[in-house]
């Protein structure tokens, strides 16, 4: 899968081992696991200003708190799909050996960002997905004024 990224999302820089360490920016939402997974927006960060450690303030208001100044209790909150769509690119494919079907897709994240993917089918899936289509297709003609 392809990520596309938006200006606003939380920054990886390169750490040791596989893993990229979070570097969060001003701005961004970021989860304390020091403070039982709290989430917080980071106001200042270290080296800014007068700041020695990250301070976070929870998204809808309430007291300030400080994270460690290396940054290594916060981590980025998982972006969720709001919803998936056709890619614009590419057919779908079946394979008979293995009686699956792939449709490409594009996953839209609550970031704004987009992630590329496959929707994969089981033949019974293709089926099933076949009949909800059909269902799909004969609404649309007749809200047209066509009759199915």
């Amino acid at each position: 899968m392809t990520r596309q990224r938006s200006p606003h999302v939380p920054s990886r820089v390169a750490g040791l081992g596989t893993a990229a360490l979070f570097v969060p920016r001003l701005g961004d939402l970021a989860m304390d696991n020091a403070r039982d997974g709290r989430v917080g927006v980071v106001v200042a960060v270290p080296g800014e200003g007068s700041a020695t450690t990250y301070h976070l303030r929870p998204p809808g208001g309430g007291a300030p708190w400080s994270a460690l100044a290396d940054g290594t209790t916060l981590s980025p909150l998982p972006m969720k799909a709001t919803h998936a769509t056709l890619s614009a690119g590419g057919d779908a494919v079946y394979d008979p050996r293995a009686r699956q079907g792939s449709i490409p897709v594009k996953f839209h994240l609550d970031d704004g960002s987009t992630l590329d993917g496959a929707l994969i089918l089981t033949s019974a899936e293709l089926e099933r997905l076949h009949q909800q289509t059909s269902h799909l297709v004969n609404a649309h003609e007749r809200a047209l004024g066509g009759t199915p």
